[in-house]
């Protein structure tokens, strides 16, 4: 949005100026210092064409290159000095050609197109020095442009951080006391989990909303969904592509629960936060001999095997269920194993959760008449 706000600025000026030459009653005056219809048609055509032309190759080789913005003040300055010292180096060329080729044309019109290519000259180098920031380094020894953020480095979340949920205790509990950024592409792709005809992966999506609504109204959270339009990040294809791309052009810090994403992060040269390592670290894990309620989605691998999953995605194997998928049951946590690419419970068939509702509410009805056995007893003695 900038370039282009600064593109319709060269085109004003560029008007602008080419107006005010040429209706200045100065055209007309030849070098015999009286004015004459042959020097206005002279000067008029060399003002013309040299601006035009100069103007309409400048502005198509900045449109057609890779559009890479910079948007530093300091770059618009060192652009424009650069641009004043090339034209004041190549002024004595346009007096030059004029006299190699015989070109009759008034000490005005020289100087409206010294004007004219000057302008030129500082629109370029301005706008070389927005796109190629990366290259400033090598032309100017020891000046780097960097964006600058203040206070801590924001956290991008991606899709499987927003479902995973832990993030969300996590910066409830000031472990991370920065500013969490949801990409507007990841919000998207949010929403098409939610819609999707699996009944699987439209729960993680639909939990993955509230979750994120959930720390959008906690004021302890600073949640941003960013709707700025990037060039570099918009040309790129897939949206793993595009969250390395935008991490690094905020300077912030990727954060995830996908193995691969957070290797690839890596060697891009991006700083990733992976949940499941930090959770490891942490040594988050479900104790041996705990009691969980879990639907049976699938068989296992091995013989009498099925699978499960919680919420968050977390896959749990329970011995003994394979003939169980369709129905919840309670299960007794033997194992579990912690990875960086995942969370795994392993545990055995108890009851299916249906008998032990009906087993508690017949343990809560005995109660009354036990109790009133008990005082009668008591009354008779």
């Amino acid at each position: 949005m900038l370039l282009w706000v600064f593109r319709s600025i060269f085109l004003i000026v560029i008007v602008a100026v080419l107006f005010v030459n040429l209706t200045s009653p100065s055209i007309a005056i030849g070098e015999d210092g009286k004015p004459s219809e042959p020097s206005r048609q002279a000067n008029f055509n060399a003002i013309v064409c040299s601006s035009l032309g100069m103007a309409l190759f400048v502005f198509l080789l900045d449109v057609l290159t890779p559009k890479n913005k910079l948007s530093a003040l300091a770059g618009v300055f060192l652009g424009l000095l650069v641009g004043v010292f090339i034209s004041w180096a190549l002024s004595p060329l346009v007096d030059m050609i004029m006299d190699t080729y015989k070109i009759e044309v008034t000490p005005y019109a020289v100087k409206a197109i010294k004007w004219m290519m000057g302008i030129c000259v500082c629109y370029l180098t301005i706008s070389i020095v927005m796109r190629t920031k990366d290259d400033v380094r090598f032309v100017v020894p020891y000046v780097e442009f960097a964006k600058q953020t203040k206070g801590a480095r924001p956290l991008v979340l991606d899709t499987s951080a927003i479902v995973d949920g832990r993030i969300a205790d996590l910066c409830q509990s000031r472990l991370f006391d920065a500013p969490l950024f949801v990409p507007r592409f990841v919000l998207n792709e949010l929403q098409l989990i939610a819609d999707s005809a699996d009944k699987l992966k439209r729960n993680r999506g639909r939990r993955g909303l509230d979750i994120l609504n959930k720390m959008q109204t906690n004021p302890n959270i600073d949640v941003q969904i960013d709707d700025t339009t990037v060039p570099e990040v918009e040309d790129v294809k897939g949206v793993d592509q595009k969250l390395m791309m935008f991490t690094k052009g905020c300077n912030g810090r990727l954060v995830t629960t996908d193995y691969n994403l957070s290797k690839v992060a890596q060697v891009r040269g991006v700083d990733v936060v992976n949940i499941n390592d930090l959770a490891s670290s942490l040594k988050v894990v479900v104790l041996p001999g705990e009691a969980m309620e879990v639907k049976i989605i699938k068989p296992g691998e091995e013989a009498e095997q099925g699978i499960g999953y919680l919420d968050d995605g977390t896959m749990i194997v329970v011995e003994g269920a394979r003939n169980k998928i369709g129905r919840e049951v309670v299960i007794s946590v033997t194992s579990s194993l912690q990875t960086s690419a995942g969370k795994m419970i392993f545990g055995k068939f108890e009851s299916f959760v249906q008998d032990t509702d009906t087993h508690d509410r017949r343990t809560y009805s005995r109660k009354p008449a036990e109790a009133g056995a008990v005082n009668s007893q008591r009354n008779r003695k």
